[in-house]
């Protein structure tokens, strides 16, 4: 597997070398006193889909605003030596323009030529399977179509480290799959690695990771199989029956 088991020590592995990712005993609270990290460490050694998996309230959605410096932790350290993008649950949160063209050129680099900017959007709107639907008017779409397009939007502002919020709670199983290879796929791209950090409920999803982890209680747990923290999830979910 490409991950390994991560300690609190972080002795076996040198950051800068291997590490592409690093939380070191990070705490957050929010105003009203509910704490939503607590001394959280973890680390991902390198570009593939990794997964968490927990209960509303165990910190997921806060994590990764943290990774995204949408907030700022109360204390510890994150290291992360990758450009992050935050693809919501919902594609409607985050796809502002009225076309495909135009909300993805909000995401561009600055400075590109028209040619180029042309060139960047048609590429990623291939790796989304969604090539030739530049012109099409975003409303149009489906929720799936959405979720592969705000996926493209984090593509073409050149990030590499893929934050991705429970992106199938809101569709089909079709494309719930869909969604799933793509960025399966873009994981494994020897032309651009990208690693992924994806929050899912859907235990059926974890087939599809590289390393699973689950988080309780504002700390995620070791890297795990996606089989293994099934078997282990679903083993538990039966003891509570």
């Amino acid at each position: 597997m490409q991950g390994s088991n991560q300690d609190s020590k972080f002795v076996d592995f040198d950051k800068e070398e291997f590490s592409a990712l690093i939380l070191e005993k990070v705490c957050f609270t929010w105003p009203s006193g509910e704490k939503a990290l607590d001394h959280c460490s973890f680390f991902i050694p390198g570009p593939g889909l990794w997964m968490i998996v927990g209960s509303n309230g165990s910190g997921k959605s806060t994590l990764f605003r943290l990774i995204n410096k949408m907030l700022q932790p109360d204390s510890g350290k994150i290291h992360c030596r990758l450009k992050p993008s935050l693809v919501f649950q919902n594609p409607d949160h985050q796809l502002l323009l009225p076309t495909c063209r135009s909300d993805l050129s909000l995401s561009l680099p600055s400075g590109l030529s028209f040619n180029e900017r042309e060139k960047r959007i048609k590429k990623v709107l291939q790796q989304v399977d969604l090539q030739g639907i530049e012109t099409r008017q975003i409303h149009t779409l489906s929720g799936g179509q959405k979720q592969r397009l705000a996926l493209a939007g984090a593509l073409v502002s050149d990030a590499n480290l893929l934050l991705l919020d429970e992106p199938t709670a809101l569709l089909d199983p079709l494309s719930q799959k869909s969604v799933l290879q793509i960025v399966q796929r873009l994981c494994k791209d020897p032309k651009r690695l990208v690693t992924a950090l994806w929050i899912t409920h859907r235990l059926e999803e974890l087939k599809y990771c590289d390393g699973a982890a689950r988080m309780e209680n504002g700390k995620v747990g070791p890297w795990l199989s996606g089989d293994l923290l099934m078997q282990g999830l679903r083993a538990l979910a039966g003891r509570r029956v």
